[in-house]
């Protein structure tokens, strides 16, 4: 889902209908919380996670070696194998793998274009998930069609991407038909001109939206990169941000999670196998000028402090010349500091439970977020998540 090596994944989804087709959930409106983790090349006391609050962990990140799944470092595996140790004490817990992400993508299209190719990446998966008794995969190809990091690709990975779907779907379900597969999708419409969601989708649990990163640091202007709320040319006209939009010619802009949502429900996909993403960690800019407190305006290039939330929250929420804003539009907070001239987008409990009351009432199959380790040790974005799942179960 993101730009790092090995890494333990919590994709945290909310969830309050069944899903018409694989993972069936409970009828009782029960909610589903699964959060992506990224351990490093660290050993993280994973005991101390709050997994009673998660229902699915997906662990990051395998890659596409040689055409088949495999951990890129040994290290990988021990992780992981501590975090299935943790199924004793949470019996609920669903563990996942994923393949692919950012820096880990680049092997899928040669892969993916050959039925020989792709038998072998197959058959190299469900031995994966049987090895470490699993309970699903996550193709996280970042982008078929597209060289995201600069990876090979085809146009024809759009076909090739629907029929690994579909041999993977089959090959697990050889194993155990109760293993979900998920995907991870960007939060721009241009994605999907190279992907057959239709095709797609009978294949898939769910349909993870990367709804973060919808801004970054070579942007020429701030701007929000993880919001809900459907921004619209209207809400930012006379800013430099509009003059750049309109000048490069990308009518897709601005992005937010409610519209790409909104896309892909158009399209036909079913709201409950659609998941929301989050993000526990900001993206800034330096150089910004102090009309509208920063947002929607030039910079002169990228902030590169730690972004997390808890760094965030810890030293620059109202501390040090950094002051909290907040865009009832977009549906999202933000940080700027005039002295220092910096720009940060970034997610809040305030905007997380927003995201999570959204996802519980359009029937979403959830929220996820990247990535766990970004929190905060107590009252973080994870527990304004399970706490707004507490009060809509209640009725409150």
């Amino acid at each position: 889902m993101k730009k790092y090596a090995p890494l333990i994944s919590a994709l945290l989804v909310v969830s309050i209908h069944a899903c018409t087709t694989r993972a069936s959930l409970p009828e009782d409106k029960e909610l589903n919380v699964m959060a992506y983790y990224y351990a490093g090349w660290k050993q993280h006391d994973v005991e101390k996670l709050q997994l009673d609050k998660l229902t699915h962990i997906i662990y990051s990140f395998t890659e596409v070696i040689d055409n088949e799944m495999k951990f890129k470092n040994d290290s990988s595996a021990l992780v992981l194998k501590n975090l299935l140790e943790q199924r004793e004490r949470h019996p609920h817990l669903k563990v996942m793998i994923a393949c692919g992400g950012w820096g880990g993508s680049g092997g899928f299209s040669d892969m993916a274009r050959s039925e020989e190719n792709r038998r072998k990446f197959v058959e190299s998966a469900v031995r994966f998930l049987e090895e470490y008794q699993l309970d699903g995969l996550d193709i996280d190809w970042e982008y078929p069609g597209m060289k995201g990091i600069g990876n090979p690709f085809i146009p024809e990975d759009k076909e090739n991407f629907t029929a690994l779907m579909r041999e993977l779907r089959e090959g697990m379900d050889k194993l155990n038909d109760n293993l979900i597969l998920t995907f991870a999708v960007a939060g721009w419409e241009r994605f999907f001109d190279h992907v057959e969601l239709d095709k797609v989708m009978p294949y898939a649990d769910y349909m993870n939206i990367m709804s973060y990163d919808l801004a970054g640091g070579g942007d020429s202007y701030t701007s929000h990169h993880t919001n809900l709320g459907w921004v619209k040319m209207e809400d930012i006209e006379g800013t430099p941000a509009a003059d750049k939009i309109r000048e490069r010619g990308d009518l897709t802009k601005p992005f937010s999670a409610e519209k790409i949502i909104a896309y892909c429900m158009d399209k036909g996909i079913k709201a409950e196998q659609i998941v929301i993403g989050a993000a526990f960690y900001g993206k800034g800019w330096i150089g910004v000028p102090p009309d509208n407190n920063g947002l929607y305006q030039l910079n002169k290039g990228q902030w590169t402090g730690m972004g997390s939330y808890a760094n965030l929250r810890q030293n620059f929420e109202d501390k040090g010349g950094f002051v909290r804003y907040w865009d009832p539009v977009a549906k999202a907070p933000y940080l700027y500091n005039p002295s220092d001239s910096i720009f940060i987008s970034y997610e809040d409990t305030v905007s997380i439970r927003l995201k999570t009351d959204f996802a519980l009432k359009n029937g979403l199959g959830g929220i996820m977020f990247w990535q766990l380790r970004g929190d905060t040790d107590k009252k973080g974005l994870l527990d304004a998540i399970y706490a707004e799942k507490m009060r809509v179960m209640s009725g409150k």
